[in-house]
């Protein structure tokens, strides 16, 4: 008999004495009326019947082949259970028998279940050995670990455990409101009902950012309660504005703000505690290195058992991490929006040239990580002469953008000292400043110069350093990438003639010229992106210029993309008619 392979054991084939022991076993578990997963010696899921499908909300290809401990088994608050303190796991590999009450498994909707179980040893067949898990819903009476309103204190585990994936959660990522997000979901449920996060902004105005509730199983943001929030008074011994002003952490409940307010922070506490339910609440600063940069707030509401000062150190701890991680990533968006700012302020206004349209897209990276290099130019040379030129100067950071005003600068002085000269011996000129001036470590880039002659006809001479190919689209949707006059990028120190190319420009023809971040992708060659531009190019001939650059963007640039894109295009006018 061939070999088949069942599903949800990643293909691997099974022999014909496999697969029918494997049918089998199928059929004993759906003989058994409560919920039954079989598991092999490894702790993988062999086999399922069908009401451990219902009651998991998972189709079997979902279940077999899976680690059983692993996809399924949960804390109270949906995180994975450590192995090693896991006992189900413990009698699955050591074939005990073993009983559980009330413990919480990730159902395939997203949501929790509380159930008990056992565990006993179960031979799949001749010569295999595995466990057999019974699951099954508890009637309310054997729910032993249920907390009933009342938080279990975390062990002194539970806190080494939080703060380092705290650690791990906040220092992954430079993105403030991601940061405070991550931040509410490791406390939100597992230590209060509500968290809030109030931070200062460099103007020392106070704004309530983030505001999470834990309802019905699930976190939700609250965005009737964010929103801008009273100044800090220099005075008030309230507990969030002192925590606002850099003082201590402190508890605090409705009580704390029932008496005649001292300040409007104070009044929008009193809605606060409120509109949450809360009645009880810790309050911590958000220290950074140098500054205060807010507060935060976890409160309980549907829990009945209060805060207690023995609970401020570990939330002490929590904001001490948060602050480190907001002061990293405000520190890295401010560079970044210095970096984009020069980069939009050194990209020039195009010339006016009678009768040829011209305009010109700039796009940062997605990313906030990435600044990049990409730039584009267009100036005046002669009467009738203009250059065009698009580069993208090595890097994604401040001093990539820095580098690209040193390359477009002296690229704009040898041209205009030279304003007869060929594309290649400007480029020629300008490789040897990047090498010996410039601290550029290599960059790409086309430069063109633009001529009227006597036909009105517009002629394009170019050279390519290194640079993708500009695309020319004629008015009737036919296209060409002008690959000639290709050489090596600029600081390498390979010294090589440069070549220029000349070409004809027909009337109401398109001419694009851009970065790769219009057409790179690291799931797909750049042959692939090419060609997409290179369709929808000639799809949209007809457009007008703007709307042409705009629905390139949206079309063509990779979803997956995590450059930055400058674009310049340029359309001939229509043919001159004969008197």
């Amino acid at each position: 008999m061939d070999d088949v392979a069942l599903p949800g054991r990643e293909g691997v084939p099974l022999s014909g004495h496999q697969a029918r022991s494997g049918a089998l076993l199928d059929g004993t578990l759906e003989n058994l009326r409560a919920s039954a997963i079989a598991v092999d010696d490894d702790g993988l899921i062999i086999a399922v019947n069908s009401a451990a499908q219902s009651l998991l909300s998972r189709e079997a290809s979902e279940l077999v082949g899976q680690d059983f401990h692993d996809l399924l088994h949960r804390d109270r608050y949906g995180h994975s259970v450590p192995r090693t303190r896991c006992r189900m796991r413990k009698a699955l590999l050591t074939g005990d028998t073993k009983h559980g009450d009330a413990e919480w498994f990730a159902r395939g909707d997203g949501t929790l279940v509380q159930l008990s179980w056992l565990v006993t040893p179960y031979s799949p067949g001749p010569g295999g050995t595995g466990a057999l898990a019974m699951l099954y819903e508890p009637k309310p009476g054997d729910v032993r670990h249920s907390d009933g309103g009342h938080s279990a204190p975390l062990t002194e585990l539970d806190r080494l455990a939080l703060l380092a994936e705290t650690t791990t959660q906040l220092t992954s990522t430079l993105d403030v409101d991601e940061a405070l997000h991550r931040l509410a979901a490791l406390t939100v449920p597992r230590l209060a009902d509500w968290a809030v996060f109030d931070l200062l902004t460099e103007r020392d105005e106070v704004r309530r950012v983030l505001v999470m509730e834990h309802k019905d199983g699930i976190l939700v943001e609250r965005d009737d309660l964010q929103g801008p929030m009273p100044p800090v008074p220099a005075e008030s011994p309230m507990p969030l504005s002192r925590a606002l002003r850099g003082a201590a952490s402190s508890l605090a409940g409705p009580a704390t703000y029932q008496g005649p307010p001292d300040s409007g922070i104070a009044v929008e506490q009193q809605r606060l505690f409120t509109a949450t339910g809360m009645h009880s609440a810790v309050i911590a600063p958000i220290r950074g290195l140098r500054d205060v940069l807010g507060a935060l707030t976890l409160g309980r509401a549907q829990r009945h058992d209060a805060f207690t000062p023995a609970d401020l150190p570990l939330l002490e701890d929590l904001t001490r991490r948060a602050g480190l991680a907001l002061d990293n990533a405000r520190l890295y968006q401010r560079q970044r929006k210095v970096a984009e700012t020069m980069q939009r302020h050194l990209l020039p206004q195009l010339p006016v040239l009678p009768g040829l349209e011209m305009t010109a897209r700039y796009v940062p990276a997605p990313d906030a990580s990435s600044v990049g290099g990409d730039w584009y130019d267009a100036f005046a040379l002669a009467a009738h002469a203009h250059a065009l030129a698009i580069g993208d100067v090595v890097g994604h950071d401040l001093d990539a953008a820095a580098g690209m005003a040193q390359v477009r600068n002296m690229l704009r002085a040898f041209a205009w000292s030279h304003p007869e000269a060929a594309p290649s011996a400007i480029v020629t000129r300008l490789n040897d400043a990047v090498m010996h001036i410039a601290e550029v470590p290599m960059a790409t880039m086309i430069l063109a110069r633009l001529t009227l002659g006597n036909d009105t006809l517009w002629r394009l001479r170019w050279t390519n350093a290194g640079h993708p190919p500009p695309l020319l689209i004629t008015h009737d949707g036919q296209t060409r990438y002008l690959d000639e006059a290709h050489g090596i990028l600029l600081g390498t120190g390979v010294t090589r003639p440069r070549p220029d190319a000349v070409t004809v420009l027909p009337p109401q023809a398109t001419l694009l010229l851009y970065t790769d971040g219009l057409v790179e992708s690291p799931h797909h060659s750049i042959d692939h992106g090419l060609d997409r531009l290179r369709r929808h190019a000639a799809s949209l001939a007809h457009r007008p210029l703007d709307s042409f650059c705009d629905l390139l963007l949206d079309q063509v640039r990779p979803s997956d993309n995590d450059d930055d894109v400058a674009m310049i295009a340029l359309r001939t006018p229509p043919p001159v008619r004969p008197a």
